[in-house]
């Protein structure tokens, strides 16, 4: 379920105006600013101005940073000499007379220096203003307004439409389409949970116009009552009842927000924003108290894509499978954070920009918060009942640091966070919440199903569809310096040799480095393994390689068929692990241009290559999973379901990094009650 008519409302309130000049900048890595985006309108309409023709007019679908050279960022962030920054150029792919453009703008040349059509499969990410033009075109099309929503006795003003990328099932040509599907407000705002089943419009987006329709069949409409979820809108008997705890820091936060560059406790890092990626997390370097100095841990993360099929096989639901990051953008679906709610009363917020279809920028406000955290977690403890007429008890607060987003892509929010520890692991955690997507039917019981209805019944008429949702990360990971490796440690059981020996059995730790693309790839869950990406020219003093490990979460594999077309598309969930060669121009695990892609851009094709990966500047590829099988309990909205992963030191500290941490004092309120 996708972006809304309403939602460009609300965003078109807030696009900035376009005289600002360009600002200059402290990082190379910083989000571009709306000085920024103007600029590099100003300069593409120059190139490419608008003529009066049809389709003629440029449409920006992508603005971000052209990211520059690692080495480049390397040199100019550990120069022992103040460096100026690399030169600022902006990527951008247009639209422009039913083709893919690709621009490179230079801010500081203030021209374009480089351009080029995009001659392969698929085509850019959505921008929010064609979805919502999209989204109307259903109510000035009379076999829709006049008949279908008739025939049904609503009311054509409590209709609203979304729209739904289409994917590719092996057509030798494609067209730019999205399907519109629509559903009805009235009684309740949640309007996912009463689609107007059976009917569907196509829309040649370069054309945007409505070029195939259908109205299968009508089924009851799920009801209104008990769909309800603002608290404004329930009626008693409430419950639970939770009485208020709030986190109340005594003193100013004890991060430092320099630009966009976070230091807290141990920790350094910058806080990017990418309209595709969303948050981008860099140059993420630890303390090491031992060695008196910071040591690299990441150079760059981010969510490199989602993707959700659906397992409905029907006519009208085949073909629902989203990537959102690659067609509908995970950044520009980006919420604005509320305070106390989203985040904690100590939180820090930082806004976003992105460039809208006119080129012009657009504010998401609060799109982050940065906060500490500390819920009652204990860092470490160990109570000592052994030394006679000794009791030791020693135990330290987990307190860390949290930089979160949500990102509403129609029905669903995630709730993305980057976690940091004083013990030097980073977790990252994701949270599912919002509202299901249904499929309305016939059914008021289960015992009148007699097929598969490809999914649960939740209510009367409401069926809510089996799916997926796979999260691949970016993990570009320098474990003190560029050049690492990958290490498998397979724990396997051995027979014990000695008969002497009454045991029968051990297991043990099989070490094995992969030295190509090839012996990375892993399906986990299928055996017992420790992954750890390791400096291997560099050792701790007992002798053991230096690294971090990944501790992996929820586990799940694709279910679909390896033929399946939207399982080719999506071939870079085929492992949960993935290792490549660092190359700057791979970071989008399904391709550049997803939508209605074929599967010839992916994870899963670079590899074949087979690239040397051993002690080099490499990326580690990881993917998360759920499978969801709606409950009543997701309805009528979804409880948050969390998991996540963690990066965690492995044999990287000289010992434990948090052994002479010391715990504040704590905070002694003053009674305000009289």
């Amino acid at each position: 379920m996708k972006n809304f008519i309403f939602f460009f409302i609300v965003f078109t309130t807030i696009i900035w105006s376009s005289n600002v000049e360009c600002s200059s900048h402290l990082h190379p890595l910083d989000p571009i600013t709306p000085s920024e985006i103007n600029l590099v309108r100003t300069i593409v309409l120059k190139a490419y101005p608008p003529e009066t023709s049809k389709n003629s007019t440029i449409a920006f679908q992508y603005v971000g940073l052209e990211e520059p050279q690692k080495s480049t960022i390397l040199s100019w962030k550990y120069s022992k000499t103040k460096t100026p920054p690399p030169p600022r150029r902006i990527y951008v792919i247009a639209r422009f007379k039913k083709q893919s453009l690709e621009i490179i703008v230079d801010l500081s040349r203030r021209s374009i220096v480089g351009s080029k059509v995009y001659k392969g499969h698929g085509y850019p990410m959505l921008n929010i203003q064609e979805q919502a033009a999209a989204s109307v075109l259903p109510f000035s099309y009379g076999p829709f307004n006049k008949e279908s929503v008739k025939k049904r006795g609503l009311n054509i003003s409590e209709v609203v439409c979304s729209d739904f990328s289409v994917g590719w099932f092996g057509e030798k040509k494609t067209k730019r389409l999205l399907k519109i599907k629509c559903y009805y407000t009235e009684g309740s705002v949640n309007l996912y949970m009463r689609p107007l089943e059976g009917v569907e419009a196509t829309v040649d987006m370069d054309e945007m116009k409505i070029v195939d329709y259908k109205d299968r069949y009508v089924v009851p409409m799920p009801k209104a009552e008990g769909t309800e979820y603002r608290a404004s809108k329930l009626k008693p008997p409430f419950g639970p009842i939770l009485k208020g705890i709030s986190l109340m820091q005594h003193a100013a936060p004890a991060f430092n927000l320099h630009g966009n560059t976070v230091s807290w406790a141990n920790w350094e890092f910058h806080v990017g924003f990418d309209v595709r990626a969303g948050p981008i997390i860099s140059l993420a370097s630890v303390y090491d108290l031992e060695m008196q100095k910071y040591r690299q841990v990441l150079y760059r993360g981010f969510i490199s894509e989602l993707f959700v099929p659906y397992q409905d096989p029907t006519e009208d639901w085949y073909y629902t499978s989203y990537f959102d990051s690659g067609e509908f953008g995970f950044g520009q679906s980006a919420s604005s954070l509320e305070p106390l709610t989203d985040c904690p009363s100590n939180a820090e917020f930082l806004d976003a920009f992105f460039a809208d279809a006119n080129g012009k920028p657009v504010k998401i406000p609060n799109a982050f918060c940065i906060f500490e955290k500390y819920a009652g977690d204990v860092m470490w403890r160990h109570t000592e009942v052994a030394i006679p007429n000794v009791l030791i008890t020693e135990v330290r607060p987990d307190v860390t640091l949290v930089v979160r987003m949500v990102s509403t892509v129609g029905n669903y929010d995630y709730i993305i966070d980057w976690e940091f520890k004083p013990s030097g692991s980073i977790k990252i955690g994701v949270g599912l919440t919002g509202i299901l997507e249904v499929k309305a039917g016939t059914y008021t019981n289960t015992d009148e199903v007699k097929e598969d209805i490809y999914g649960t019944l939740l209510a009367d008429y409401t069926i809510g569809t089996y799916h997926d949702h796979f999260l691949t990360y970016y993990l570009d990971l320098d474990i003190d310096g560029e050049h690492n490796s990958f290490v498998k440690n397979t724990l396997e059981t051995a027979r014990v040799k000695d008969r002497k020996i009454p045991r029968k059995s051990y297991w043990t730790v099989v070490s094995k480095t992969a030295k190509t693309e090839a012996d990375a790839k892993i399906k986990l869950g299928l055996k017992p393994l420790e992954l750890a990406v390791v400096n291997p020219n560099k050792k701790t003093k007992p002798g053991n390689k230096i690294g971090y490990g990944l501790i992996p979460g929820s586990v799940s594999h694709p279910l679909m068929l390896s033929d399946d077309f939207q399982q080719i598309r999506a071939a870079f969930t085929n492992y949960n692990v993935w290792v490549t060669p660092y190359n700057k121009s791979e970071k989008w695990a399904g391709g550049l241009f997803v939508d209605r892609s074929r599967g010839d851009d992916t994870i899963a094709t670079w590899t074949q290559r087979n690239r040397e990966i051993e002690n080099k500047d490499i990326v580690l590829w990881y993917t998360m999973g759920f499978h969801h099988v709606p409950s009543q309990e997701d309805f009528p909205i979804m409880p948050t379901l969390t998991s996540g992963f963690e990066l965690r030191p492995t044999n990287f500290f000289e010992r434990n990094p948090v052994l002479k941490t010391k715990s504040t004092e704590p905070a002694h309120w003053s009674n305000c009650t009289k």
